[in-house]
């Protein structure tokens, strides 16, 4: 109680004996415990009247709303970071496989075929004007 224990409580309660006699504690004790009633009473309706004017609820339900957007906000960054990590596997499953690699054989075919000029067709032809009517 009060954060004393009980040897602090037992030694206050015969200090007071030896101050007050044995005449006086009984209305003293009675004389402190409305005291602390009142004080109790006291800090009770003014915790009232401090939530009323504050209106915690409505602070509270606000509050309430604001989790809500942040864990869906969360749960949706979380989506979208899981689809980020996919990536890999859809980038692997969309890329053309390779192929294996060539024999000698058929680079030099390669090489050759790239180097070969393709013949194209000359002519000396004149092209022809198109000519404008007006």
């Amino acid at each position: 109680m009060f954060g004393m224990g009980f040897t602090e409580i037992l030694i206050i309660a015969v200090i007071a004996i030896l101050f007050l006699g044995p005449d006086k504690l009984p209305s003293t004790m009675v004389e402190i415990a409305k005291f602390f009633r009142s004080v109790k009473n006291t800090v009770g309706s003014v915790k009232q009247s401090i939530e009323e004017e504050m209106h915690v609820a409505d602070i509270k339900q606000e509050a309430l709303a604001y989790k809500n957007e942040l864990l869906n906000a969360t749960n949706s960054a979380t989506a979208s970071l899981n689809s980020a990590t996919n990536i890999e596997d859809l980038i692997n499953s969309e890329t053309p496989k390779k192929r294996p690699p060539l024999q000698k054989e058929e680079v030099i075919e390669e090489i050759k075929q790239e180097s070969t000029p393709k013949n194209q067709e000359v002519t000396f032809k004149k092209k022809k004007k198109k000519s404008i009517d007006v």
